[in-house]
């Protein structure tokens, strides 16, 4: 097992046997600066510095903005000397499974580079002529993430295309702007995207139209039973945000929300403690209540547990918290799409 950045005994279904599963596996990497409640079982850790002490380029958040947006991220703080930057160790462990363990860093990053400039001369694309060789030659002297972004923006419908479109975008260019380049609102592209039959978004199809019935059946045999969803607090929303001073001060954030309605009924008692029991574990949380929440539903925030032996979170340890997917069911599943029931695990409660 290689893990990325990631805490999967806290973020996946039925916790407590995914631990289990965990200790079974013959190795386990992880890459990681945090030796977390999935990490701590790890055979080795490979630690990378952490991401205000890398360049990069904003990918992610961009794909949920309103504007086409160009930015480079220079480092916040210089990492420690000597650290292996995260790109350079997947790239190491990329090429074990390439074959390539014994060569350098520098002629597997080569190799893989023009696997990716491959692909996309292969594709074709806005620029007539453009060969692998050519891309290669024109970024050379850079390497990893770095040569791949400056290629992908070239290539793109920004780009200068290796010198086609002069005013073009390159690497270089968004650099020099440490704020980012606005390049103006979104573009309509949904007749492009869009694969349906009737090339049109369908907002009832027939699988789940179908699918209404039992689940009108479900809803009608389960009277006054409580469904479990999870919520994400702004500041808290993953697990390793909780390691950070900054973000958890303040009130508890990792509390069990319930409507008015239901506290009545079941004898619950603001800031006192409820078990929470669920076909997958149990857990006691504080009691938050709420009218935010529609009675028959209740909630806890995702991510917390910070309990286990082993974990070295110190601060998140002083904040602890109440591990949801104890309680997400890993046999539940949605009939008609086969997804997992990730929100609205069956719980009872009870004052703890």
């Amino acid at each position: 097992m290689i893990l990325l950045m990631t805490n999967p005994l806290r973020s996946a279904a039925n916790s407590g046997r995914l631990e289990a599963a965990f200790a079974g596996l013959d190795f386990i990497v992880a890459v990681d600066f945090y030796i977390n409640e999935t990490t701590r079982l790890a055979n080795i850790i490979l630690p990378t510095p952490s991401a205000a002490e890398q360049e990069n380029y904003e990918f992610g958040l961009y794909h949920l903005s309103v504007r086409n947006i160009a930015k480079w991220s220079s480092v916040a703080v210089p990492p420690p000397a000597g650290a292996k930057l995260a790109w350079e160790v997947l790239l190491r462990l990329g090429a074990i499974f390439m074959g390539a363990h014994g060569m350098p860093t520098k002629d597997i990053d080569d190799l893989v580079f023009r696997q990716v400039a491959a692909a996309a001369v292969k594709e074709g694309g806005h620029w007539q002529g453009l060969t692998v060789e050519e891309i290669a030659a024109k970024c050379a002297g850079a390497a990893g993430p770095e040569r791949v972004i400056d290629f992908l923006i070239r290539v793109g419908s920004y780009g200068d295309g290796f010198g086609r479109r002069p005013e073009g975008l390159t690497l270089a260019k968004v650099r020099a702007a440490p704020h980012g380049i606005d390049l103006g609102p979104l573009q309509p592209r949904l007749p492009e995207v869009i694969n349906t039959a009737s090339g049109r978004i369908e907002l009832a199809p027939a699988p789940i139209v179908a699918d209404l019935p039992r689940l009108k059946r479900r809803m009608r045999d389960r009277p006054g039973s409580l469904l479990l969803i999870g919520r994400r607090n702004l500041r808290t929303s993953n697990s390793f945000m909780h390691n950070l001073p900054a973000l958890v001060k303040g009130p508890n954030p990792c509390t069990l929300q319930i409507s008015p309605h239901d506290a009545r009924r079941l004898g619950l008692a603001a800031g006192r403690a409820a078990r929470i029991t669920s076909r997958a574990g149990s857990a006691v949380a504080p009691i938050e209540i709420t009218p935010d929440l529609m009675p028959g539903v209740v909630s806890l925030p995702h991510g917390w547990g910070h309990d286990a032996d082993g974990s070295h979170l110190t601060i998140a340890r002083r904040h602890a918290g109440v591990n949801a997917n104890a309680l997400t069911d890993d046999r539940a599943y949605d009939q008609a799409s086969g997804t997992a029931v990730l929100f609205g695990t069956p719980v009872a409660i009870a004052p703890a």
